[in-house]
């Protein structure tokens, strides 16, 4: 099988960040804001709304950037979505 793999940032309600990885970003967000079964963090802040995307090569790797972005501190993760453009 061969899925593209993205990491994803959503804007909680109480403006907090989520970020998570997901081969399906549509399908995911849906499941945050309550449509299946999202992350346990998310289900009590919603409406989540999309704020940041982008593909990589292939879990691992999405993983990887996963934890690079969780590492980044609130005004870094701010500037990368400031400075994103769609991943679709």
């Amino acid at each position: 099988m061969n899925s593209t793999w993205f990491v994803y940032m959503v804007c909680c309600a109480d403006q907090t960040l989520y970020t998570g990885v997901t081969t399906d970003p549509d399908r995911r967000l849906a499941e945050h804001n309550g449509i299946g079964r999202g992350a346990r963090y998310t289900r009590v802040r919603q409406p989540v709304t999309l704020v940041y995307c982008e593909p990589a090569d292939n879990r691992a790797a999405a993983c990887r950037r996963e934890a690079a972005i969780k590492a980044l501190p609130r005004r870094a993760k701010m500037a990368l979505i400031h400075s994103a453009t769609n991943c679709r």
